[in-house]
């Protein structure tokens, strides 16, 4: 199969948004009437027991290897924790080892081993015993000066190995109760059939970026984030990456400290989606986290202070 990276015909510039996919490639397999399914529980733990189970239960219906996008900040920080213990056990060695573990977004440029960055902080969530056991760990590159062309050759990894199996998806607020998924930001023109997108930072996912590491207890030093401040892009998985996944596994634990999320929240689950195509992209541009809610295969796990 020719590499993704040489049939992308959809290089697409909206402004000074970059998109990489191809025609054809996102799919709706939501019915847009229903409404939007999510499950409160009672604590953080319980919610990364039922993400944790969600995997479990995944891989044991199937019998080749797994394809994951991990979701950074706090939202699976219980999940990890139950990770790296069994990971240190040995208890989990099946499982780890037919892993193929992936980052969905990415601030750039930036040192790999910045403090604020996403691998930095899920090597310290998930301990050695994890990333030595699994079977593939594959983050977005953000230390070179061809950002275009290293997401290019993660899209084409990612699509070697069969495309996502499980997307572990966050929620991060907006203004004007709007949202994200991923990195995707209102106003960026992403659309249905892009994969993967390098788009021009704002002050409000920065201060949110910077915000949830220091919330999860990142250990960030002053210049890791006086780097991070100079960050000019965003890379972030797009809606196709989204839709394409066979499941998605959303958290949503931090309400109380980020109270916008509320409103936001309550955006998704009231938006009436429209039937009409250009309407639709319409809403899902200004509000981007209303992309979950065309996918037919959803688990959102919530906390109370959330409603």
């Amino acid at each position: 199969m020719t590499p993704l990276s040489q049939r992308i015909i959809n290089r697409r510039v909206d402004e000074n948004n970059v998109w990489l996919g191809y025609p054809g490639l996102g799919k709706v397999t939501a019915d847009l009437s229903s409404k939007f399914d999510f499950t409160v529980l009672d604590n953080e733990i319980a919610v990364g027991q039922a993400m944790f189970k969600e995997l479990v239960d995944y891989a044991a219906g199937i019998d080749h290897d797994i394809v994951v996008v991990l979701l950074g900040g706090r939202g699976a920080q219980a999940m990890y924790r139950i990770m790296r213990e069994r990971a240190a056990t040995g208890e989990i060695d099946d499982l780890l080892g037919r892993l193929h573990v992936f980052t969905q977004d990415a601030l750039a440029p930036m040192r790999m081993d910045n403090g604020l960055s996403f691998v930095r902080d899920f090597e310290r969530l998930l301990g050695d015993d994890f990333f030595g056991r699994v079977k593939s760990f594959t983050p977005m590159l953000t230390e070179t000066e061809d950002l275009e062309g290293a997401l290019q050759e993660y899209l084409d990894k990612l699509e070697a190995l069969g495309g996502i199996d499980i997307f572990f998806l966050g929620h991060g607020p907006e203004a004007n109760a709007a949202s994200h998924l991923c990195y995707i930001k209102p106003g960026c023109g992403a659309r249905i059939d892009d994969l993967a997108g390098i788009i021009p930072i704002s002050e409000r996912i920065l201060e949110h970026h910077i915000s949830k590491f220091k919330a999860g207890g990142s250990n960030i030093s002053t210049e890791d984030e006086a780097e991070c401040r100079a960050a000019t892009h965003i890379l972030t998985l797009g809606p196709a990456a989204i839709l394409s996944a066979k499941k998605i596994v959303q958290s949503i634990v931090d309400a109380s400290t980020a109270p916008a999320k509320r409103a936001s929240f309550a955006r998704i689950i009231s938006t009436e989606l429209s039937e009409d195509s250009d309407e639709l992209a319409g809403q899902l541009d200004e509000n981007p986290g209303l992309w979950i809610r065309l996918h037919g295969n959803v688990r959102s796990y919530v906390l109370p202070d959330l409603l």
